[in-house]
């Protein structure tokens, strides 16, 4: 359900006319609000806020975007893995979502960080992983630092691995020193390259163990190339087959000279984590 509200008085109340418009009571009204779920427009922008304001205008609008289902999903708890104050590091959990919608944001990791980090600070979303994906995620603390990350990933400039478990043999030959294999079918009309290596094999589940990194960031990249190799994801339900289990792909590593402080930096995953046979 959906309910917008145009003030033409500054004076009206507004959850007043919420309440009355909605059907729904000032407390389900205010818990919307606090998980993401309320936004403010003035003129062509449009911002998400979390409380009704002391101010208003004439003619500013207000959206409420209510849905039962996901106002009352509980959010998979992440992991901290580093604070480094300007920027942190998270284990993201399957389920997990990186980037809220309309109808809330409170099963984010940028949120979970806002509302559990001490001292608390603002977050601001750098990049992504699917819902079903879990591993490292960054989360900014400061919008020049958010800048300055978007821009490493938009570059390039940041090493991004990840172990991932398919199905199938995916190499004989699985040496530290055996080459990468390159996956560059084009994705969505655009290039796409995948760099996997096959780190073990296990007989009894004819399942491969890979090591991959991308130099491009397309949509389920790794998935989809993987799959149309003949490779699917173990629990991959869009790309693969149907199969118990969550989605084995983990980002298991972030590289880049930190913004901050211009030193190299690397987060590996901690190897309870990894995903494994």
């Amino acid at each position: 359900m959906e309910y917008h509200v145009t003030l033409t008085d500054p004076a009206q109340p507004l959850l007043d006319r919420l309440v009355a418009e909605s059907g729904l009571s000032r407390q389900q009204i205010k818990q919307a609000m606090q998980k993401g779920a309320f936004w403010r427009s003035r003129g062509k922008h449009t911002q998400r806020i979390r409380r009704i304001p002391k101010k208003t205008q004439a003619g500013e609008t207000f959206h409420l975007y209510y849905d039962e289902k996901v106002l009352a999903e509980q959010p998979p708890e992440p992991l901290l893995i580093a604070d480094e104050g300007a920027y942190s590091v998270w284990y993201k959990p399957c389920g997990l979502r990186s980037q809220g919608a309309k109808w809330g944001d409170h099963c984010t990791v940028y949120r979970w960080a806002e509302l559990h980090l001490q001292p608390q600070r603002p977050a601001f979303l750098v990049h992504r992983l699917d819902r079903a994906a879990t591993g490292l995620i960054l989360v900014a603390h400061e919008k020049k630092v958010a800048a300055a990350l978007c821009r490493l990933f938009e570059q390039r400039e940041i090493d991004k691995r990840y172990r991932v478990i398919v199905e199938g043999r995916f190499s004989d030959d699985m040496s530290e020193q055996a080459p990468e294999q390159i996956l560059d079918a084009e994705l969505d009309g655009k290039r796409a390259v995948s760099r996997v290596r096959c780190l073990t094999f296990d007989e009894a589940s004819n399942r491969s163990l890979l090591e991959v990194s991308i130099e491009t960031g397309r949509k389920h990249q790794i998935r989809r190339h993987l799959a149309g190799a003949g490779f699917p994801v173990v629990g991959d339900r869009l790309y693969g087959k149907a199969s118990d289990g969550d989605l084995q792909l983990t980002a298991c590593s972030l590289a880049f000279t930190c913004p901050v402080t211009g030193r190299e930096r690397t987060y590996p995953l901690p190897t309870p984590l990894l995903p494994a046979f």
